[in-house]
């Protein structure tokens, strides 16, 4: 299984050459380029250009393509420490275990404790990725407060929502912000608007971490051209 960077948006390559998929549910997702399998049922999004990075839709579930629009980079939030290892470690980690996108990871941590990892929400939500004692328990973690285990949990419960929802980023969201039954009960992202707002939240986080990322690359990558020029021009 290939690391799925559940979605929306992205660019890795070109910044021109992105596109935005428009769902019918009222969200898009940019991807580097894009193919269909099974007899065309299946839309599968290429998230980075190199083809590791991608998350499979139904197609029904698309109305339309569209050319995306280029952004202004964004400056990236700092990194907090846990004790010697930092968060960016942790989500790495879990990343790669899990194979779920580290910068999805990061804007979940953003949405839930704002990436403090002692935060309590008043329904009783520990940690940084806000785990629910039940939750905790279900997978195994006895101290939601421990960043390592609080990541590593939220991510792997994630992955097992993803599973369960077809790789469907948004349902995923919304199950994890709301619960899988109630995602199922309203066959998508349920008419609340903490859910609706939430999963938009993170959705927007995670598209203007991706733009950011490959302006930086689009212009290292000009310079490394413009560099290797000069040198020829100089022999």
């Amino acid at each position: 299984m290939r690391k799925h960077a559940i979605t929306i948006l992205l660019l890795l390559g070109s910044a021109f050459a992105a596109e935005d998929a428009i769902l019918r549910n009222g969200f898009s997702i940019r991807h580097d380029h894009r193919e269909t399998l099974e007899q065309g049922r299946t839309t599968r999004l290429y998230i980075t250009a190199d083809g590791k990075s991608f998350v499979d839709l139904p197609t029904e579930n698309i109305s339309s393509f569209e050319k995306a629009p280029v952004e202004p980079t964004l400056p990236q939030p700092a990194l907090l420490s846990v004790k010697s290892t930092t968060l960016a470690d942790i989500v790495h980690d879990a990343s790669d275990k899990h194979l779920i996108d580290e910068d999805l990871i990061q804007c979940i941590i953003k949405a839930e404790s704002s990436f403090n990892p002692k935060a309590v929400s008043r329904k009783g939500a520990q940690g940084l990725m806000q785990l629910m004692p039940a939750t905790s328990r279900t997978l195994g973690v006895t101290d939601a407060f421990d960043s390592r285990a609080n990541v590593e949990a939220g991510t792997r419960y994630l992955h097992e929502l993803l599973v369960k929802f077809n790789f469907d980023l948004i349902k995923a969201l919304a199950a994890y912000n709301a619960g899988p039954q109630r995602v199922q009960q309203y066959k998508g992202v349920p008419p609340y608007y903490e859910t609706r707002a939430y999963v938009a939240r993170i959705i927007k986080d995670f598209n203007r971490k991706k733009l950011a990322k490959s302006a930086v690359s689009a212009a290292a990558n000009k310079t490394s051209k413009t560099s290797t020029v000069a040198r020829a021009k100089k022999l």
